[in-house]
């Protein structure tokens, strides 16, 4: 059985987010992208189809995302179980995290789409004929830009990509801007992913996302080579941190909320939960890094702050 600490370990990069968040893409890194895209090769016979794959299989619901919102839906013959969004992807019950090669072939893929978790995976689709594009977890945010572009290039959707690219960076450089200077440095936050208490520290990238907007982890004072990014941690230890936000990535998984988190024992008494600050995050989103990062960060930004982002940052065309 796949747990869902494997699933989300493999989603989330364990790499510190860059300082910045990455500068805007030009006509020379577009052509940079562009170039990637037609010269990558996933083994010494199959390279990417040149031009508009017409049969795309997806195994990342990260990458499917990404698919449909730079229009390449109409490309995408399969996605995995666990592509749940948007509500028009064909969802099968293709694995991604336990890949059957012959299953995915009969689909006839001219392309597929993983996030390289499956090391083996490309090769034996090498094999058959079929090109792969691994869509690995980025490093950064110029990461997060990077891939989408990546993306679009390796499907025919370039312009679309770019655009998608640089309006994510507009509007999460100027949220980051506008609303972390009250709070720099002053809020103390703890991240659930499952109601064992297994966190997230600034190493992931969801975490280093949290130091960009100013929040400190708690759970860095535990992390260590052995637990790389996802310690797990003691209701004890938590309670005696008393941090100022908890954010919950396991309201879908573990059915976690305001209420069974104030029930724990000794948890009423935490200032998050004292201030109402108990925030339920969509837990897909919380473990993805595609388009919606925007939402997580607009998300995160209400709780830190109890303002709500202006509308003209985060919806504007």
């Amino acid at each position: 059985m796949i747990t869902r600490r494997r699933i989300l370990f493999a989603a989330l990069s364990l790499v510190p987010l860059a300082a910045a968040c990455g500068s805007k893409s030009d006509t020379s890194e577009a052509s940079k992208v562009i170039a990637v895209a037609k010269t990558t090769t996933t083994s010494s016979t199959v390279a990417l189809p040149l031009g508009k794959p017409s049969r795309i299989v997806s195994l990342s619901p990260t990458a499917t995302e990404t698919l449909f919102a730079i229009g390449a839906g109409p490309q995408v013959i399969a996605v995995d179980s666990f592509s749940n969004f948007p509500a028009e992807a064909p969802v099968t019950d293709l694995s991604a995290y336990e890949p059957n090669v012959e299953a995915i072939a009969k689909y006839q893929p001219d392309l597929v789409i993983t996030d390289g978790t499956n090391t083996e995976l490309a090769s034996q689709l090498n094999k058959l004929g079929i090109a792969v594009l691994e869509a690995k977890a980025p490093k950064n945010l110029a990461g997060v830009y990077q891939q989408i572009e990546t993306i679009g290039a390796a499907t025919g959707n370039i312009a679309a990509a770019g655009k998608l690219s640089t309006k994510m960076q507009d509007q999460i450089i100027a949220l980051i801007k506008t609303y972390t200077k009250p709070t720099a440095g002053k809020v103390r936050y703890y991240y659930e992913l499952d109601n064992t208490f297994y966190s997230a520290s600034s190493k992931t990238f969801v975490g280093a996302l949290m130091a960009q907007l100013g929040m400190f982890n708690i759970a860095d004072k535990v992390d260590n080579s052995t637990t790389a990014g996802y310690p797990q941690l003691t209701p004890e230890f938590i309670v005696g941190e008393n941090p100022d936000v908890i954010l919950l990535a396991d309201s879908k998984c573990c059915q976690q909320n305001a209420e069974t988190v104030a029930a724990r024992p000794g948890w009423s008494e935490i200032r998050a939960v004292k201030a109402g600050r108990v925030v339920v995050l969509d837990d897909d989103i919380a473990s993805r890094w595609g388009p919606r990062v925007l939402d997580l960060v607009q998300t995160i930004v209400l709780a830190i702050t109890g303002v709500t982002p202006d509308p003209a940052i985060i919806y504007e065309s």
